[in-house]
């Protein structure tokens, strides 16, 4: 590996924090928390302290790793270098097809609110290959613009959760007798599809190899991104339940629009919804950044083709990579539906954390910042949340899952016929 070109190391720990805010905020509050009231109802918020509990370990695992393996490639190289290459491949392989599907979910939100219906697919392909020509020149720039996306998205939620106050919580009664409604499958689905929301922060640790002082700036990144977006997440959700109750939420396609108008607030409507746009835009971005670092990673290794491990020589980032990517991304954004992406994206992100879990157990003393016990405790959960997943997001990433495999068993033949 050492005869491959590094990136250039440029972000500080604000950048790094932004960069994993920008993901978190606009992937979860606009886009999980409705299919996971589908699922269980005013149970979500019992859901989502599920998920933030696995998502705690996860980002301590993480952390510990990325601290010791400062980087590109996130869980894949640290899966090779604790677990093994298959094990590595697993977790790499599981985490582009599963941030490759919530780039088309991203991509497709910023459509839903932004686009006039009949043009939604042609803007969400529009904004793919914009943000990805962002991206190709200069992670700095990257950092720049999530940093004004984050801004503009935390003032708008402070609105909606304004407005939502005013409204009086005339609701909270149904919200605190509908909390097991859905039967605790319900509640571990949402926590499932919630978990999709906080797999933001995986974006700091596959940019290990362009952070300032990256031992002492990824784990504090992840742990701070992580922290504020959980406070967020509860605010907001509870206030959406307050207001427009389960029932209303499971069937929204624009809950924080519905949030201002049930207050009375239907001027802040176009606010909210220029708001629900940034916020996408700005996970998109970080999505785009991060897959384009593993899918780097993977290819120095041969796991990938070759010629998605080139660095552009002026900008230094995986200019192939990324390229790649926008292509595919604007092919799934002709042929999914968003909920179903959230799904499978959460598939392929709950097994990367299994395999970033029993990489971080198998650290030395040396090496450890937290206690087995949490990383125990994050296998288990990321098991648990992908077998209550819904059972079609089970069966596509497991044919997703199995074909990747498979071109890798092909590969490892030709090479040793050879």
């Amino acid at each position: 590996m050492s005869t491959n070109p590094a990136l250039a190391r440029r972000l500080g720990l604000a950048d790094a924090v932004t960069i994993g805010l920008g993901s978190m905020i606009g992937a979860g509050i606009f886009a999980a928390f409705a299919p996971a009231a589908a699922a269980a109802g005013a149970g979500l918020l019992i859901g989502l302290a599920i998920a933030a509990v696995v998502a705690y370990c996860n980002a301590s695992s993480s952390a510990q790793l990325a601290a010791q393996y400062p980087t590109s490639g996130g869980t894949y190289v640290y899966g090779r270098e604790r677990l093994g290459e298959w094990p590595g491949y697993l977790a790499g392989w599981s985490f582009v097809i599963g941030k490759t599907a919530s780039c088309a979910a991203m991509a497709l939100t910023f459509a839903a609110y932004a686009a006039p219906v009949g043009w939604q697919k042609p803007t969400a392909v529009v904004a793919v290959l914009a943000l990805a020509a962002v991206n190709y020149f200069g992670v700095s720039r990257t950092a720049r613009l999530t940093r004004i996306i984050v801004v503009v998205v935390l003032l708008v939620l402070a609105l909606v959760v304004v407005a939502g106050l005013s409204s009086g919580g005339q609701r909270s009664a149904a919200v605190d007798a509908g909390l097991f409604e859905g039967g605790w499958y319900g509640i571990l689905q949402s926590a499932g599809l919630l978990f999709f929301a906080f797999a933001g922060y995986a974006r700091i640790a596959t940019m290990g190899e362009e952070v300032k002082n990256p031992r002492r700036t990824i784990p504090r990144a992840i742990l701070t991104a992580l922290t504020i977006a959980l406070v967020i997440y509860a605010v907001v959700a509870v206030t959406v339940l307050v207001v427009i109750g389960p029932t209303q939420l499971a069937s929204s396609v624009a809950p924080l629009v519905d949030v201002v108008t049930a207050s009375g607030w239907s001027w802040a409507t176009p606010i909210v919804r220029v708001g629900a746009a940034a916020a996408a835009l700005g996970a998109l971005l970080a999505l785009i950044a991060g897959i384009g670092r593993t899918t780097l990673a993977m290819a120095r290794n041969s796991d990938l083709p070759r010629w998605l491990a080139a660095v552009h020589p002026k900008y230094r980032v995986p200019h192939h990579a990324e390229i790649a990517l926008a292509v595919v991304v604007s092919i799934l954004i002709l042929s999914v539906d968003l909920r179903g992406a959230i799904g499978f994206s959460s598939f392929g992100v709950l097994l990367y954390y299994f395999v970033a879990n029993v990489s971080a157990f198998t650290q030395t003393t040396a090496d450890r910042r937290f206690p087995r016990a949490v990383q125990l405790l994050g296998a288990a959960g990321c098991l648990v949340l992908v077998v209550t997943l819904p059972p079609t997001a089970i069966v596509v990433g497991i044919v997703v899952l199995v074909v990747g495999l498979g071109y890798r068993l092909i590969r490892l033949r030709v090479l040793q016929a050879g």
